[in-house]
């Protein structure tokens, strides 16, 4: 659970940018979107082998220009 203590003089604009910063940091947001709805556990299978083709085809297409950039 993300807390924030606000230190005395600190106005509430940076404590909510503090904690704004602490939860993109702890993933809680990532955290409640996943357990938002059931997936069964063939779909899990399914969208994590489909993330990880994502992954590996941005990498590849990064790699590909990077490559191509030096020559």
């Amino acid at each position: 659970m993300a807390e924030v203590q606000i230190i005395n003089g600190e106005s509430v604009e940076s404590a909510l940018k503090r904690f704004k910063r602490k939860v993109l940091n702890e993933d809680i947001i990532k955290d409640i979107k996943r357990h938002a709805f059931y997936l069964k556990p063939g779909q899990k299978i399914r969208v994590k082998a489909a993330l990880a083709r994502k992954r590996n085809r941005k990498n590849r297409t990064r790699d590909f220009e990077s490559d191509h950039n030096r020559k």
